[in-house]
């Protein structure tokens, strides 16, 4: 158990969006694979904090690396324990909610991805507020599932409501300010508006360069 806790621990301090984390990652998912099945056939059933926050975590690893089915258990056992310990609508819950629709849209089971995320935006917006970031994550979240099938004007609204929200809470160069700006700019490139694509790219890259400094590594 202690060594799930260590692993779970280092890893959940990664963004796993540059290719060094990428590559840590999968330099170490052999010792993923063991201590979380050592702990899937000895510790689960436990249902501690602990417990739930590192299956989070390695879940989010292993869907990042594209192990969908490994990564919906951790999903599972996660939500699970904290509907149980926390109740349906905590924001606890309501992130492991978020985190198995991340798992669908990347399989794009899109229906799925909607159904799970609505329920997360109506919990965050009842427990949290509107304007919250981990509201407006969701909505963010839900927008790219719209653009992924095709819905421009639906991802549009969701995103551009994620902007000012966002611009709102965490500033204008904030990193998920900024994810969201980069995120209207592919919706706008998809239906061939170029030219508003452009301005919104160079609004995120120099909004990513001087909070975050040019990064080579850093992979979008």
């Amino acid at each position: 158990m202690e060594a799930f806790e260590i692993i779970a621990s280092v890893l959940g301090n990664l963004s796993g969006l540059s290719t060094a984390d990428w590559a840590l990652e999968q330099q170490v998912m052999p010792h993923i694979n063991a201590v979380t099945k050592h702990m899937q056939s000895q510790y689960f059933a436990l249902g501690t904090t602990k417990i739930e926050d590192g299956a989070c975590t390695l879940g989010d690893v292993f869907r990042r690396h594209g192990r969908y089915k490994q990564a919906m258990e951790l999903h599972e056992r996660a939500l699970a324990g904290r509907e149980k310990a926390l109740g349906l609508d905590h924001p606890d819950t309501l992130a492991a909610v978020n985190n198995m629709a991340l798992v669908f849209r990347s399989q794009g089971q899109y229906e799925t991805a909607l159904g799970l995320y609505e329920r997360a935006l109506a919990g965050c917006e009842k427990a949290l507020g509107v304007d919250h970031p981990d509201t407006l994550t969701t909505v963010n979240n839900m927008a790219s599932v719209f653009d992924s099938q095709g819905q421009y004007e639906k991802a549009l609204g969701l995103y551009e409501r994620a902007l000012a929200g966002r611009e709102k809470a965490l500033g204008v160069d904030h990193p998920g300010t900024l994810t969201t700006v980069n995120n209207m700019a592919l919706v706008f490139g998809s239906q061939g508006q170029y030219e508003q694509a452009l301005g919104l790219y160079e609004r995120a890259l120099a909004g990513r360069e001087k909070a975050l400094g040019v990064d080579p590594h850093y992979s979008p």
